[in-house]
């Protein structure tokens, strides 16, 4: 085993085998290795597609959670104190429970939803990060990025209607909650009676005006914004309605995402285009000089 001396500090020398420096040499290129493995793991993250993915996921979580509970809250708060014959909201109930597996189908494309596009993400951000590698654009995956930002684009706008639609009940849990503390500001004025202040929920349309009793006054009012169906249903139907914004805000995000990625990788199939066409060139133009080299060594 030869040894070499090796500098330690200014003027000490100690004598170290060769297998030993090539260990620490074959160390330290593994170190390096991994430390730039991971660099270009984490450069190659979509971490815009990632933020958008978890707001997408935590807006249909708590619209569709919180969603199904309110609705449900809803239909025993009716059946107590607004309809008490099951007839009246036979119509409402079935309406409610198609409602609620609605949103499990929400859920669950969604969730896929998500994933696609994120993994769609991972694609784009691939493809721009490696123009000057052997990855290639094709049309197909072009293609593809368009119809993601299409199906995107009718998905944020059918949300916007979610959204609408999701602050409809909590107007009306609103307007029974200050209802509530109207009658509550007038039990300390005795010239003001508070049976008179009262609440008729089928004027919303959810109930027939056949449905007995229809309505609520005074105490009895007072006692339905205090049972716990009521504040759990009203404050869970606002929760909804925030997840359906947050679901918007999301799709909007995706939205910028996949437009910004489709200009890209229509620049980079261009580019492409372009380093095939000059390797060609090139590759022809070698050719021509080799045919000339031959033709001068055989004149010679």
């Amino acid at each position: 085993m030869k040894q070499v001396w090796v500098q330690q500090r200014e003027c000490n020398f100690f004598p170290v085998r060769t297998a030993d420096l090539g260990r620490r040499d074959l160390e330290g290129r593994k170190q390096k290795g991994c430390f730039e493995c991971c660099i270009k793991c984490l450069g190659g993250v979509p971490y815009a597609s990632l933020v958008a993915t978890i707001l997408c996921f935590s807006g249909v979580a708590l619209f569709c959670g919180c969603g199904h509970v309110a609705l449900t809250g809803t239909v025993s708060i009716l059946e107590q104190h607004f309809s008490t014959t099951a007839s009246d909201h036979a119509l409402l109930s079935e309406v409610i429970q198609l409602m609620q597996y609605v949103i499990y189908g929400i859920a669950s494309f969604f969730f896929l939803y998500g994933i696609i596009l994120l993994a769609e993400g991972f694609y784009t951000t691939s493809a721009v990060k490696e123009l000057h590698g052997e990855f290639k654009t094709t049309a197909c995956g072009r293609c593809i990025s368009g119809m993601f930002v299409f199906l995107t684009y009718v998905l944020g706008v059918a949300w916007l209607g979610v959204f609408g639609f999701s602050a409809v009940p909590v107007f009306m849990f609103y307007n029974i909650w200050s209802t509530c503390e109207v009658i509550k500001s007038f039990q300390s004025n005795v010239t003001v009676p508070g049976d008179q202040i009262c609440v008729d929920i089928r004027q919303y349309g959810i109930i027939p005006w056949n449905a007995v009793p229809g309505k609520a006054c005074g105490p009895i009012l007072e006692n339905i914004c205090n049972t716990n169906e009521f504040y759990m249903s009203y404050h869970l139907f606002i929760v909804a309605c925030a997840g359906a914004g947050a679901t918007v805000i999301a799709l909007i995000h995706f939205l910028m995402i996949l437009s910004s990625n489709w200009a890209y990788l229509k620049d980079a199939s261009k580019m492409q285009a372009y380093q095939d066409i000059k390797a060609k060139e090139e590759q022809e133009l070698q050719d021509i000089q080799s045919r000339s080299k031959e033709q001068l060594n055989s004149y010679t």
